[in-house]
């Protein structure tokens, strides 16, 4: 069967994949923020995963303010890189999973999560940032991706309490797909930013270190942290990191730390970065 081997928290920052596309990633600006990203594409290789839930926030390509979904699952069997205004990133097409992808619709639908099925989708940067994060610049992704796109921009997006259940449901679809599967789940988005208003460029490490120490050691404690909580202390777009708790809520009741990367600054962000691990995961 399919099992979810690894869960990825990651920011998504769209001047991150910018400087990728225009070849800055050498300017002493951003040297220091690819250096915290070469353990992972080290490890990632040697992972080898088929497949990668990839939990991320559209900003406005695929969905608009006219249609905003709160869970949104690509099914597709590919993704084209959106056109966010700039024309799309210089990026391969994300490949999709779509027999999983489907799998998992099914399961969760009948767990009761309702969400919307994307039979077409773009991803934009909040989907490909990360996956060039994790796997630089080659032709074409080495990995299958299913787009998990959750709304984070328009009030009310989903509680803490509901993004680990969630987890916890889609984790159940995959150990129940019959195929013999190494899965990913990774959460996007975040951490601490404030994008507009007398706060703008707002960065909170202790907020963030806290965060990340918490996703291990109590992810129950932080799903019951309410909105006004993220907003208080990471900012307006700080609530980007529910995103992270439906990575943490498949991994298990359990989990531990391989490593993390955190940076400042990254545009008017605070970049992070963790690996996690099943507790009860046993290698082959």
């Amino acid at each position: 069967m399919a099992r979810i081997t690894a869960g990825i928290g990651c920011s998504h920052v769209p001047a991150i994949g910018a400087a990728l596309d225009n070849a800055r990633d050498t300017d002493p600006y951003w040297v220091p923020l690819f250096a915290g990203f070469d353990r992972t594409k080290a490890w990632m290789a040697q992972e080898k995963p088929d497949v990668v839930i990839l939990v991320y926030n559209d900003h406005a390509t695929s969905f608009s303010l006219e249609m905003i979904p709160t869970f949104a699952l690509g099914t597709a069997e590919e993704f084209e890189p959106a056109d966010e205004g700039w024309g799309p990133r210089r990026v391969p097409v994300v490949q999709g999973a779509p027999d999983l992808a489907w799998h998992i619709a099914q399961s969760v639908i009948l767990d009761e999560f309702d969400i919307t099925i994307c039979n077409k989708l773009d991803v934009d940067h909040g989907l490909t940032v990360p996956m060039s994060l994790m796997f630089g610049q080659p032709e074409a992704w080495p990995v299958r991706v299913i787009p998990l796109a959750v709304n984070v921009v328009q009030y009310p997006p989903p509680t803490g309490n509901r993004c680990l259940n969630f987890g916890r449901a889609i984790r159940r679809a995959v150990e129940s797909f019959p195929e013999g599967l190494n899965v990913q789940i990774w959460g996007t988005g975040g951490m601490s930013h404030q994008l507009q208003g007398p706060r703008a460029g707002l960065i909170n490490r202790e907020f963030d270190t806290a965060f990340l120490d918490r996703l291990t050691s109590d992810p129950i404690g932080l799903s019951r942290m309410p909105h006004i909580d993220y907003i208080r202390q990471a900012g307006s777009e700080g609530i980007e990191l529910v995103m992270w708790l439906i990575m943490r809520g498949a991994l298990g009741e359990e989990a531990r730390e391989l490593f993390r990367f955190y940076h400042v600054p990254a545009s008017n962000t605070a970049v992070g970065h963790i690996v996690l691990r099943p507790a009860d995961f046993v290698e082959d």
